[in-house]
């Protein structure tokens, strides 16, 4: 397995001028956010990316999974969906102790407590035993690891023989109008919007440049392909706003 190259990804961070790590920097990040990320997340992309999540969970149900782990988990949408479509228990990890906290309560508030667990965790070093899991899924999580072949392995590492991946990640649409209009949003209309409601616009700038800087598509298949995963198919939703990435083990 890849554990040890480094992609331009790995490289951009929240701020450039910080001396933190990256995963400092972007727990950092979320943790400023955490608040106002659920309002932002949903309003800013029209609600479609709950679709996006439907289609993640529906892939991994071939498996029939009991246990799934949701790396990045953040405020746990993708972690909540998926324990009322599958029943399975749900471990959800971040770096973000805000963004969890605010999944935790969710969680409680839709009586998902026991079915949810959410613990710190980076995805360089999981803390789990080797195949402990059915299923793993991250919903854009990946594009903020600071070693992207080492979270994905260790991802793969922690998935039983015969699980199922799924992994959403924006992507940039190659349509000349929807790339334009992409395009402009990310790079204007998403930085001053999440200034104006969270006072942390800099967060949304860094969206935009780990977006862009993401190893996509087939690039992604192989980075995949060589962290150990199988039967690795490309799915791009909404005119390739984002895509779905899913493997099996």
């Amino acid at each position: 397995m890849q554990t040890s190259a480094k992609n331009e990804h790995d490289a951009i961070v929240p701020d450039e001028s910080s001396k933190l790590s990256k995963t400092e920097q972007v727990a950092e990040m979320f943790d400023g956010i955490a608040p106002k990320y659920d309002f932002l997340n949903h309003t800013l992309s029209m609600g479609i990316d709950r679709g996006w999540r439907q289609k993640a969970i529906e892939s991994l149900k071939v498996c029939n999974p009991q246990t799934i782990l949701d790396v990045a988990t953040g405020t746990g949408d993708l972690a909540l969906l998926a324990t009322r479509e599958t029943g399975a228990q749900i471990t959800g990890v971040d770096i973000s102790e805000g963004m969890m906290d605010v999944g935790r309560k969710k969680a409680a508030t839709g009586n998902l407590s026991g079915k949810i667990s959410f613990q710190w965790g980076d995805s360089a070093a999981l803390g789990f035993a080797d195949n402990a899991f059915d299923a793993v899924m991250c919903a854009y999580g990946v594009r903020n690891f600071e070693h992207l072949e080492r979270g994905l392995s260790e991802m793969c590492r922690v998935m039983r023989t015969g699980g199922r991946l799924a992994i959403l990640e924006f992507s940039k649409p190659t349509m000349p109008v929807v790339k334009q209009v992409f395009g402009f949003y990310f790079r204007h209309i998403l930085p001053r919007l999440g200034n104006l409601v969270s006072r942390h616009g800099r967060a949304y700038t860094y969206l935009n440049e780990s977006a862009m800087a993401f190893p996509e598509g087939e690039n992604f298949r192989k980075i995949l392909e060589g962290c150990g995963f199988k039967e690795v198919k490309v799915r791009p939703l909404t005119f390739g706003i984002t895509t779905l990435y899913t493997a099996t083990k």
